[in-house]
């Protein structure tokens, strides 16, 4: 006869077991681990193990997996190209990146923990769920890449990568990969203050990182990243005044990107950066923008972006007027929004702004045909964005 303790544990595990909704956009339909009996890892290489085996799993995090000090530490010679104030981040020499695009720079001595700086591989089909708000990866991020696909990551915390230095560890990198839904994330680091403070720094794969998300060079496919807490409240940052300027890079090849729903806030820049490389199409759709000291979006060459019904609240440029080559169209007025309707099955909504810069230039129409025929997420009056991202992004939510 079972206890009633017992069948409470039983009934609180299976509250945990299902995925909570399904994605929206671009990565629809994906399944990660389906229907696979949950497993729930007690220890590091538990997780490594089912994250990286070949079996389609449904792994239930209930607890913080602490990577700290598990590769022990590393020190050197590094840089300073932002300056040696104590706000500012220095950089780790990887891959002589201080030598060759930061040699004007000064050296800096870095000490840093060897485990952040590559994440744990995360093979096809996997699904990672965190329960309730126990569900913590702690020195370490996360790694899809080589071929790797369906694979649900929903409702946990990334933190303590390394927070002073450039190049010190992704949270997440996406590179070479297909089907991934990022959902319900909150990635920070610890900087061993009571609270946690984002920063986020290198792609191992690529050396065009230092981002809380990373899609790489190779084609990262359908991905869809929503409802996430991007906090970039940082100790040290590239700009220097806490505001971490690394937030997010989709440079991929062919890759079609929905982010929706998602808080971006005290950053400095790269919020996102899309293009450079590649050729992505991204879709940015009601999320919300606070307190950003420099630019959000920054569009490269290969670069296609529709925003749309997002607010930009204390963010001085909304996009970055110093990159060329790209493509957005910046969902103006109610009038020019119609455009939406033959593509994207409807018409765009418009943006507000509070205290903001706001859109100008590299208006673009003609690359909406690219959204026909695919899943496209719906989109609500930016009116309503403030209230839902606050009551649903993030970590802990549901």
């Amino acid at each position: 006869m079972w206890s009633i303790y017992t069948i409470a544990a039983l009934a609180a595990n299976a509250a945990a077991l299902a995925v909570s909704g399904t994605a929206e956009g671009f990565a629809k339909g994906v399944t990660g681990g389906g229907s696979a009996s949950p497993v729930y890892p007690t220890t590091n290489a538990q997780l490594v193990s089912y994250l990286g085996d070949s079996t389609p799993r449904v792994i239930i995090l209930q607890k913080t997996f602490d990577f700290t000090g598990s590769e022990g530490t590393d020190s050197g010679t590094g840089c300073a190209p932002w300056g040696t104030a104590s706000t500012c981040q220095l950089a780790i020499d990887q891959q002589g990146w201080c030598e060759n695009y930061e040699s004007s720079a000064p050296k800096a001595s870095v000490s840093y923990d060897k485990a952040a700086i590559l994440g744990i591989t995360v093979a096809s089909k996997k699904t990672i769920l965190g329960q309730g708000s126990s569900g913590v990866i702690k020195g370490k991020g996360l790694r899809i890449v080589s071929g790797a696909s369906n694979i649900i990551i929903q409702n946990i915390h990334i933190t303590d990568l390394n927070p002073h230095y450039v190049w010190g560890g992704d949270a997440i990198t996406v590179d070479g990969a297909d089907m991934v839904w990022i959902d319900h994330v909150k990635v920070q680091l610890n900087d061993n203050d009571p609270k946690f403070i984002a920063q986020l720094t290198k792609s191992q794969t690529s050396l065009i990182g230092r981002q809380h998300i990373v899609l790489g060079n190779s084609a990262s496919n359908r991905v869809s990243i929503t409802n996430n807490e991007i906090d970039g409240s940082s100790t040290w940052s590239a700009t220097c005044d806490g505001h971490h300027y690394w937030a997010l890079y989709f440079t991929g090849a062919n890759d079609l990107v929905t982010l929706k729903g998602n808080y971006i806030h005290h950053t400095s820049g790269r919020s996102p950066k899309v293009g450079g490389a590649g050729n992505t199409l991204l879709h940015a759709v009601n999320n919300y923008f606070y307190a950003n000291s420099g630019h959000a979006f920054e569009v490269g060459a290969g670069g296609s972006v529709v925003a749309e019904g997002n607010v930009f609240q204390n963010v001085v440029n909304p996009i970055d007027a110093g990159t060329t080559g790209g493509q957005i169209f910046t969902a103006p007025s109610t009038s020019a929004n119609a455009v939406c309707s033959a593509s994207l099955g409807r018409a765009c909504q418009v943006n507000a702004f509070g205290s903001s810069g706001s859109f100008n230039g590299m208006g673009s129409t003609g690359f909406l045909a690219n959204f026909k025929g695919k899943n496209v997420a719906s989109a609500a009056p930016a009116s309503g964005v403030v209230a839902s991202v606050g009551k649903d992004a993030g970590f802990g939510k549901f």
